[in-house]
């Protein structure tokens, strides 16, 4: 059996799978939408002072028409508070079984944190989450990243929250920051029952080049905005990993929701697997709507069967032991490239960028290729990328650029052997490149 509830600082979900605070939180309607779909839970748009909002708000970052990042203005909820509060009560009710998250912004203004702590609490929200992260429009007001970049205001205000509710207390921290261990330390020292991160990441996603407008262009002027979406996902797993490895976090067992960049089941195991406990989707629902719940679901539970796990417990945080200090690293620890000519398409990517830009240890050489090439002389030759091991470093740039899936591997070497595949019985470099064949295309002796 798989069981795929969580426990997260006793609020109870039927799925690690929550909606992050933001434009698919911004009604009851959008929430009953996606608790239909199967999402565990929802982190409600931040709401606080009544705010207006700008037109356009969004800008994105494209590659080859593919959406990899968006860049946003847009500020907490608009909408009247009372609104938000009511049908944030309706939402509850009609949903027991989900975790429903109320987001909150304030100035710095002990009075009005207090006065919206309660009327949050008062609508049945299952937690409160303080919105420490935002890092355009609400900063100027003394909000948002403002405490969030400051561990000293951070602390002060969860204190001020922690005095006057009861419900789990959430503190979503910024990214934008020299070091997110020192905020954290500072909202536990205040009181915070988990943390959460990544908010986005302050940013200009791109400038009209014909009219020399920064986008998105609000009447011909623009602002740095908050960068989410696929883009982020490296540097959120690193500041999860970060915060997650604390001592302070561990002894007190804090447990963190984690977002950035999450939009396929692959990316939420790896926060989770990095000490998550849940994990927050937002850009991917932005591009996709709520329908991306059946992947998740589906694939994280195909996925703990193949492994053997019954519970996210049985695998939260187990990579944070593989992560070491850099000076911990096996500096004899050596892997080469092999290029397996079965599969090479001869685009020569490996050989220009190993070339021009890494160690240079990868040669054309004549031999029997499976396609002909007509190099800059304009004579068709018979040509193959050959890997010189006495010189490959193992920086594996070539693997990475190679358009054809495994046909650049990186072999360990261990006392001076290679690791061959499996089917090569000779541990010896002679026997590297031998194919069908027959032909030794590169080769060096032990």
């Amino acid at each position: 059996m798989i069981e795929l509830s969580i426990e997260f600082a006793g609020i109870r979900s039927i799925n690690p799978f929550w909606l992050a605070s933001g434009p698919p939180t911004n009604s009851a309607a959008q929430l009953n939408a996606a608790f239909e779909a199967g999402f565990g839970g929802a982190v409600w748009k931040t709401i606080g002072t009544a705010v207006e909002n700008v037109s356009n708000r969004y800008s994105s970052y494209k590659k080859w028409d593919r959406i990899l990042g968006l860049n946003n203005l847009e500020l907490i909820s608009d909408r009247p508070l009372e609104l938000n509060l009511k049908e944030i009560q309706e939402i509850k009710k009609r949903w027991p079984d989900r975790a429903v998250i109320v987001s909150i912004m304030e100035e710095y203004d002990r009075e009005k944190w207090e006065e919206l702590v309660k009327k949050v609490e008062a609508s049945g929200a299952d937690g409160i989450e303080l919105n420490f992260g935002c890092p355009h429009g609400m900063p100027e007001r003394g909000t948002g990243s403002k405490i969030g970049q400051d561990p000293i205001l951070c602390r002060e205000v969860t204190s001020w929250v922690k005095r006057v509710t009861r419900l789990p207390l959430i503190v979503k921290l910024t990214p934008n920051v020299t070091d997110i261990t020192q905020t954290a330390k500072a909202a536990i020292e205040g009181g915070a029952t988990a943390l959460s991160l990544i908010n986005t990441i302050q940013s200009i996603s791109g400038v009209d080049l014909d009219t020399f407008e920064v986008l998105p262009s609000i009447g011909g002027k623009s602002s740095y905005g908050g960068y989410s979406g696929e883009a982020i996902k490296p540097i959120a797993l690193s500041l999860t990993a970060k915060v997650a490895s604390m001592e302070m976090v561990q002894e007190k067992q804090v447990p963190i929701s984690a977002m950035g960049g999450i939009s396929t089941w692959r990316d939420s195991v790896e926060f989770l697997l990095l000490g998550a406990s849940s994990v927050q989707l937002c850009s991917a629902v932005m591009l996709n709507g709520f329908r991306i719940i059946e992947d998740l679901l589906s694939g994280l539970k195909h996925w703990m069967e193949a492994k053997g796990f019954s519970s996210i417990a049985d695998f939260r945080g187990k990579s944070l032991s593989h992560i070491v200090p850099f000076h911990q690293l096996e500096p004899t620890f050596k892997q080469i490239a092999q290029i397996d000519p079965q599969k090479c398409i001869h685009c020569f990517l490996c050989y220009i960028v190993c070339r021009d830009a890494a160690h240079h240890c990868i040669d054309l050489t004549d031999g029997k290729a499976l396609y002909p090439v007509i190099p800059s002389s304009g004579k068709h030759e018979w040509m193959f990328p050959k890997v010189r091991p006495e010189d490959c470093v193992g920086c594996s740039l070539c693997q990475h650029v190679c358009p054809v899936d495994s046909c650049i591997e990186m072999i360990t070497m261990e006392a001076q052997k290679l690791e061959l595949r499996p089917g090569i019985q000779k541990k010896s470099w002679e026997a590297i490149g031998k194919r069908a064949t027959g032909e030794v295309l590169y080769g060096c002796s032990d």
